[in-house]
């Protein structure tokens, strides 16, 4: 799909579970058109697509549902750009080191992820995070029964790790070091949830993949 130089880019959020209005809202901000997408119509419209938190399990049984999984596969096979955000996260993965039974991904990054990584004793938390790829202060990051990467190919770039505290000072030691950013080429992927936070500057780093991209 073309698209005029200087023009907003028409991007998706798949919108059958999870926060889409919140996506929605930091794409525009980020200078996208911002579109929810929940048929195959609008899934030809777009020139991103962002896969958003929620119930992974539930997402891709409503993906099944509306007849996407495969036309998804594609675009992304094609080049697409798309940006998942903790279970969004784990719909990209190639892999999952702990899947539900009969659990599938989409697939297309080539990472290991954990489901539910931080356990429940610490299932919502918040930590400043430096982030590769995204120019000034730290970002802010709430993670809410958050996944983490396990393993990266080759090809994927790790863009940021859990720091030693969170923000009250309290230690993440079973989490340090853990990777909850990272790119493959068009896919990004965050563990945690930027839309919710007022920074947009991870939704303005996927816009401009989806411009550099021009699909």
């Amino acid at each position: 799909m073309g698209r005029v130089t200087g023009e907003r880019p028409r991007i998706g959020v798949l919108a059958l579970q999870g926060d889409i209005a919140e996506h929605l809202r930091a794409l525009g901000l980020a200078g996208a058109e911002a579109v929810p997408v929940k048929t195959l119509s609008a899934l030809e419209q777009v020139e991103g697509l962002v896969l958003p938190g929620g119930e992974s399990t539930a997402i891709m049984k409503l993906l099944r549902v509306f007849d996407l999984v495969e036309p998804v596969r594609a675009r992304i096979a094609a080049g697409m750009p798309v940006y998942g955000s903790c279970a969004g996260m784990i719909l990209l993965a190639d892999e999952l080191a702990n899947p539900a039974a009969n659990q599938e991904t989409i697939g297309g990054m080539d990472v290991v992820v954990r489901r539910n990584a931080f356990g429940r004793q610490v299932d919502s938390f918040e930590v400043d995070l430096e982030m590769s790829q995204v120019e000034g202060a730290p970002i802010r990051t709430v993670f809410i029964r958050a996944p983490w990467i396990e393993k990266t190919g080759p090809n994927v770039q790790v863009l940021a790790r859990i720091p030693e505290k969170d923000v009250h000072g309290h230690k993440l030691a079973a989490a340090s070091g853990k990777i909850v950013a990272a790119r493959q080429g068009r896919l990004l992927v965050t563990a945690f949830h930027p839309e919710v936070t007022g920074d947009n500057r991870v939704h303005e780093l996927f816009v401009d993949i989806v411009k550099q991209a021009g699909v």
